[in-house]
């Protein structure tokens, strides 16, 4: 249907709030902005609701129009413009993938770090094949022996950005030492294996790994686990909530900041990064026993 209405896919709402804030620091009403470039307000609207297309030209119009002149700002919103709707790796699973989730793949794709508190699992970009395999299958419930392990593929393949050749992304990771405990019946070495891997990955320059130890006091993250992603050229960052039933986007300023701050709270709480590293090997060690 040539007509019909794009998705608003997070990249497109990025855009549309970013386009939202010049204009509002520009002391420009909706139907002002519209009027300075030759639109219709709805048009506009539609924009930065995320519900319209718009070109990389359009997007360089209305950031002229709003006194924009910083040229980074200028390629990273042509950009999002540019890349709105393109498929990525991740749409060869698209029977798999929920919208939600290949939301967060492309954001992933853009983002220049990712700061993560994950209370319950190792965060998915630092799990092994085995590890993944045996969560999903876990937490997913209903998913054929197929699907949990072309799940895990995808988990796995998102990987591929910690080790990109231009600008790898940087990952800060917070995981409770409760999770490094877990035990599991079927392959009692996956988590030694996994324990392993997270040692390996801590050895990389743009990956921090911190253990929030048993004997930690009360921190933000006692409220539930979230995910900080950061992109270059100053773009807003964006939080990720998950839970069973999907995934939920903050995208306010106000709102994400608070969410960084909380961050700040949890690395304070966490062991420094060589006593992780030192507790994450004993742990190993304990687990080839």
């Amino acid at each position: 249907m040539p007509n019909a209405r794009p998705v608003p896919t997070v990249r497109r709402r990025r855009l549309g709030e970013s386009l939202r804030s010049f204009r509002n620091a520009a002391g420009l009403s909706l139907d002002a902005a519209a009027d300075a470039v030759g639109w219709k307000a709805p048009k506009l609207s539609r924009i930065e609701n995320a519900n319209a297309h718009i070109r990389p030209a359009e997007v360089a119009a209305l950031l002229k129009t709003y006194g924009v002149r910083d040229r980074e700002i200028f390629e990273a919103l042509e950009n999002l413009a540019r890349d709105a709707s393109k498929k990525g790796w991740w749409q060869t699973y698209s029977g798999l993938v929920a919208p939600a989730y290949a939301d967060y793949i492309s954001l992933e794709s853009d983002a220049d770090s990712i700061r993560v508190f994950a209370p319950l699992l190792v965060p998915g970009l630092l799990q092994t094949a085995a590890y993944a395999r045996e969560t999903i299958a876990g937490i997913t419930m209903t998913r054929t022996p197929e699907e949990i392990a072309a799940l895990a593929e995808i988990r796995l393949a998102r990987q591929a950005v910690l080790t990109r050749p231009t600008g790898a992304l940087k990952v800060w990771a917070i995981i409770p030492e409760a999770v490094l405990h877990q035990r599991f019946a079927v392959r009692p070495d996956t988590m030694r294996d996994q324990l392993r891997r997270l040692r390996e990955y801590a050895e990389l320059p743009n990956v921090t790994i911190q253990i929030m130890p048993l004997h930690a006091t009360p921190h933000p993250g006692c409220a539930g686990g979230f995910s900080l992603v950061g992109f270059p050229n100053a773009m807003p960052e964006v939080v990720l909530l998950e839970n069973l039933i999907g995934a939920t986007y903050v995208e306010g300023v106000v709102e994400v900041n608070t969410f960084a701050d909380a961050f700040d709270r949890i690395v304070a709480a966490a062991l420094p990064v060589d006593d992780s590293t030192a507790l994450i090997a004993c742990l190993e060690e304990g687990n080839m026993r």
